[in-house]
């Protein structure tokens, strides 16, 4: 089959017979026929006692029954209450707004698919016009406390983000400058008034009784991680439109900042040679340059006040950290592990790890990331839904290593987790996103990846909504991970990531960067930027360094990536990965060799003693992968297939091993047809949508056979989309090994 669309994208016009056989294969995955499909119906049985699949029993009775999650000695980690170590599989969740049963079926049903943490992505401010800033919105506290308990009682632990400035601000709030057209961005940083607000919120959400469990959240070790606020930064473009009462009271702090620094205004202003017209010396106010500015290089007086910026600007967003963490800790009595917020820049190159710098205030460092470029999905109303006639590609991260999404650098002492990931609606090739997220952090040690979100009870079966309307078709909800081709791969890569089924590599790099560096905005190292555009080099794969001596982000599919902030940089490490490079055979290989990954054909192994498997374009591939314990044969064009131990024993003697496979998946009469689109003045290959389609899913056949080496297992069964045994299956012994061919509907098989 032909690779991706994604994999082949002209910088011009494709020849006729290349747009022909795009044509054949668009039409081929894009309109998935009942000849080679089934239906993915689990018909109410998702809590079935009877199920075979069921990993319940790998959390907790109850959720903090050891006592509060701590860092680890190296503060690199987690550890419960009682020091053991512990990993998360983690969601996003909606469901905390919805009906009390509801929440606990939701946590049973995300227990039983291999979860123990959830974040609620919250605001708990009353945002309303007539509210006053300090109001709260008694209907979202109310379902977070009752969230908690379904949590609890279901061994999951809980983040709690409250707070996300991603709304229009009400006039009553009084809040100086902003009207009831903007988004209230930055003023949580500056504006004494809103700062007031948030504690009231915080206050009301945490340090009331919880009446379903008797503890207030701040005594409640259920929830572990508290994150700051969701989004929001002085370093992003939207610091560039803070209304004018904002800046000047940045412009008196920064002043101030420079005073002290300089002796006085006067004495800056000498320093630099270079003045602002928003300066006012009498005022004690220094305008600051706009955002764009610090995007840019500069040379001589400019260059000497941007550095002094971009310093202060870092002091004073770690500040207000630092303050925040201190109310949580000290005067609400909050006993949980703190977060500040999850943000990116808006030059990553050159000012993330400022960024990074101010969430070292607290303890764990974060980010959201994506999988899915610019073009994947364009058209009106793209950010939050799927139209009939909106524009698409498929793509694959297995074509674009670089795009996965726990490539990033650790903080050293800090946990590093994603708190908003996914391989974003509609795109095909979702089923490698938890298999690559579970081998890859495991690699790099990225501690928690959070699927944004889990929008449903149990399964998102009808994605649908009935109150929009597009040529007659409801166009369909686009942030959801409840799909059969996300969530419906949870089983296997909780198994591995939560057990330590595959090793943390050597670290690769660890960059140890002087703070006086950060302030001059200097290129790091290395870089864990997102990739914008268009462009989807992989050259930069084939090389340990490049070519202007920069470590080469292929580091990150080899080892952990480290940073530290504040060192001297002769204390910097880099590792000789280059023999972990295949420039011939376009492939990385981990140096824990348990991971090879080839973006040149689309595919990637995993080839550990308690987990071996392969994800990707497969039959283009070849079909057959020869792994130590396991041979997996098949004619998928594409899937995702995990053989992992269920009992901790080596699969050559484990006694219990649970096959998993995920294909592809459409909704019954979704059609496309293909199509150029234009995106950042390029014409783009790619698919339109015309029908979105309604339920049930229809699933790509298995076309698969597994040979495992193991004496002691004699039975295959598949089991049903419940994880209910369903039907024995044939199987033939070759010796030591054991080979089954697995039904076409087969997602979860039990091999004993």
């Amino acid at each position: 089959m032909m690779e991706s669309i994604a994999a082949i994208l002209p910088r011009r016009r494709i020849p006729m017979l290349k747009r022909l056989v795009l044509l054949l294969w668009v039409l081929f995955v894009s309109s998935p026929t009942s000849a080679d499909t089934w239906p993915f119906e689990p018909d109410g049985g998702e809590l079935s006692k009877d199920a075979a699949l069921d990993l319940r029993s790998m959390n907790e009775k109850q959720s903090g029954e050891t006592g509060f999650v701590r860092l680890s000695r190296d503060g690199n980690s987690f550890v419960r209450g009682d020091g053991q170590p512990i990993r998360f599989w983690a969601v996003g969740s909606d469901v905390y707004r919805g009906k009390p049963e509801d929440m606990d079926t939701h946590c049973r049903f995300l227990a039983k698919l291999g979860v123990n943490m959830v974040r609620l992505h919250a605001t708990v401010a009353a945002t309303n016009e007539g509210s006053a800033i300090t109001d709260v919105n008694e209907k979202e506290i109310a379902g977070i406390f009752r969230f908690i308990k379904s949590a609890k009682d279901n061994g999951i632990y809980v983040t709690i983000s409250p707070y996300y400035g991603h709304h229009k601000t009400p006039e009553s709030w009084k809040l100086e400058g902003y009207t009831k057209e903007m988004n209230p961005w930055g003023a949580i940083f500056i504006d004494q008034r809103m700062q007031e607000g948030y504690k009231a919120w915080t206050k009301a959400l945490y340090a009331r009784v919880n009446p379903h469990t008797g503890l207030a959240i701040k005594d409640d070790p259920t929830v572990a991680i508290l994150q700051v606020h969701n989004e929001d930064s002085l370093f992003f473009w939207t610091a560039q439109r803070l209304p004018e009462p904002q800046m000047k009271r940045l412009a008196k702090a920064f002043g101030t900042w420079a005073a002290k620094k300089h002796g006085s205004i006067d004495a800056a202003l000498k320093a630099w040679g270079h003045k602002e017209k928003a300066d006012d010396a009498e005022a004690g106010e220094l305008g600051l340059m706009s955002t764009w500015h610090m995007t840019q290089d500069w040379k001589g007086g400019q260059a000497k006040r941007m550095r002094d910026q971009t310093q202060f600007l870092g002091e004073f967003q770690r500040a207000f950290y630092a303050d925040m963490g201190d109310y949580l800790r000290k005067e609400l009595g909050c006993k949980q592990l703190l977060n500040a917020t999850n943000w990116r820049t808006a030059n990553d190159l050159k000012r993330k790890e400022i960024e990074k710098y101010t969430y070292a205030a607290l303890d764990i460092d974060a980010e959201n990331e994506y999988y899915g470029s610019d073009y994947q999905h364009r058209g009106e109303n793209d950010g939050y839904r799927i139209d009939p006639d909106h524009f698409m590609v498929n793509e694959s991260c297995l074509h674009k290593p670089l795009e996965l999404t726990v490539n990033f650098k650790s903080q050293v002492g800090h946990p590093f987790i994603v708190t908003e990931t996914s391989w974003k609606n509609p795109n095909l090739y979702q089923t490698e996103g938890p298999w690559l997220i579970s081998a890859y952090q495991s690699l790099g040690g990225v501690d928690i990846v959070y699927w944004f979100s889990a929008t449903d009870t149990t399964w998102q079966l009808d994605p649908r909504r009935p109150w929009w309307n597009v040529r007659g078709m409801n166009p369909l909800h686009k942030w959801s991970c409840s799909y059969p081709t996300l969530m419906g791969m949870f089983p296997a890569a909780s198994i591995i990531y939560r057990n330590g089924y595959l090793k943390e590599g050597d670290p690769v790099v660890v960059e140890s960067r002087p703070l006086e560096d950060v302030w001059e905005r200097k290129t790091p190292l290395i870089d864990d930027n997102e990739i914008y555009g268009v462009s989807r080099e992989t050259q930069e794969c084939k090389v340990a360094r490049t070519k202007d001596g920069r470590v080469s982000r292929a580091a990150f599919l080899v080892g952990p990536v480290q940073l530290k902030l504040g060192g001297e940089a002769s204390a910097t490490k880099v590792a000789d990965f280059s023999n972990n490079l295949d420039d011939d055979k376009g492939a990385i290989r981990s140096n824990t060799n348990e991971l090879l990954w080839n973006y040149k054909e689309g595919w990637c192994s995993m080839n550990a003693p308690r987990a071996q498997g392969v994800t990707g374009f497969l039959k283009q591939a070849g079909g057959v992968f020869k792994l130590h314990d396991v041979t997996i044969e098949s004619q998928n064009d594409y899937a995702s297939i995990s053989v992992v131990s269920m009992d901790g024993q080596p699969l050559a003697s484990s006694r219990r091993i649970l096959v998993q496979v995920g294909t592809t998946a459409r909704l019954t009469g979704w059609e496309t047809k293909p199509v150029e689109f234009e995106f950042q003045k390029q014409m783009i290959q790619g698919e339109q949508i015309v029908n979105t389609g309604k339920p049930p899913w229809l699933v790509k056949d298995t076309q698969v056979s597994i040979t495992v080496k193991n004496k002691l297992i004699t039975k295959a069964t598949r089991l049903d989309v419940n994880g209910v045994l369903a039907e024995q299956c044939e199987v033939v012994r070759e010796g030591d090994a054991l080979k089954v061919l697995l039904p076409t509907n087969t997602m979860y098989m039990i091999l004993e």
